[in-house]
């Protein structure tokens, strides 16, 4: 179904290096108004994708047209903050983000302003003055955000925004991004490997892996379509037993699959915390010692990435 009011769309996006094929046939609407998540794991083709959608990276075949912009997007209307931070070392926050600015020819006026503004927005205020080596690492990150949008982009990209940030600078990260789009930003793409991610900020998430776009919807949809069950985490002494463990209790009555992620057996299952202790008896029987074992009565986004490929996200 194709929705008229798009910003972004790409038509058999491809893109080959060699013999390998990091996007396979990518076929997407990003709507006007919303935040769109790549959600998969490192490698899935989530960067290589959004590369190619923002004119960064040539595809080897497929094309991208940008709604009322057409099938080419002026640079002064798209913002990419990339997944390696790339500052001015020996400029101060504020010098960056102006310098920033003036590249994309911001009036002086509007560009201090702006400067300011995404200081405070960022939390970064007290440290206008610091020179961008002597940021932390978070900061650093926050600043690059920063950077992506002081121009006011009409799109901005977004590659693993929150990577390496404590907890509460991601929070803050999330909410400021989904505030971009209440101004005058028109949509937001990002990639993520991090579920919460996927699930608090985006309005529509899609998934892919090995290159291939495996499903799109909103979060709530995305974790409805898994189904009945529950979801039990198992970490065993010997992670050498994983796949062992993993044949075994698929054979049980109730399970509905199992799987191996992280370091730990994945079992989906009816009434799971009533056979909770069937599981590590049958385990213990095999000679497998369980150290941990864990229940979600909650879908998430990786009980939908395990559904659809047989993995976790890790």
């Amino acid at each position: 179904m194709t929705d008229d009011n798009y910003v972004v769309k790409t038509e058999d996006l491809r893109k080959a290096f060699g013999d390998f094929v990091a996007v396979k046939d990518l076929n997407l609407e990003v709507r006007e108004g919303e935040i769109f998540g790549f959600l998969g794991p490192n490698g899935a083709g989530k960067t290589t994708s959004i590369r190619m959608m923002v004119g960064l990276l040539s595809p080897t075949s497929g094309k991208v047209n940008f709604g009322d912009m057409g099938d080419s997007l002026p640079e002064e209307k798209v913002g990419v903050c990339p997944q390696d931070l790339v500052l001015w070392e020996e400029l101060t926050s504020y010098e960056n983000l102006r310098f920033m600015g003036n590249m994309y020819g911001v009036p002086k006026r509007k560009l201090n302003k702006r400067a300011e503004r995404v200081l405070k927005d960022l939390g970064l205020t007290d440290k206008r003055d610091n020179l961008a080596s002597e940021l932390s690492g978070g900061m650093q990150r926050r600043l690059n955000l920063g950077m992506s949008i002081i121009h006011h982009p009409e799109i901005v990209v977004l590659d693993e925004p929150s990577a390496g940030l404590d907890p509460q600078s991601r929070y803050s990260v999330w909410e400021y991004i989904k505030g971009l789009v209440e101004e005058e930003t028109r949509c937001i793409i990002l990639t993520t490997h991090l579920m919460e991610e996927a699930d608090r900020v985006s309005d529509r998430v899609g998934i892919i892996d090995n290159g291939n776009l495996k499903v799109v919807d909103t979060p709530e949809n995305l974790k409805k379509s898994v189904g009945k069950g529950d979801s039990i985490k198992i970490e065993l002494e010997d992670k050498r037993k994983n796949p062992e463990a993993v044949e075994m209790l698929q054979s049980l009555d109730g399970v509905i699959r199992t799987s191996e992620t992280s370091n730990r057996v994945v079992v989906r299952a009816l009434d799971a915390v009533g056979n909770t202790n069937v599981f590590r008896e049958k385990l213990t029987e095999a000679g497998m010692t369980v150290i941990d074992m864990s229940i979600s009565q909650t879908n998430t986004l990786e009980d939908v990435f395990i559904h659809l490929t047989g993995r976790g996200l890790e």
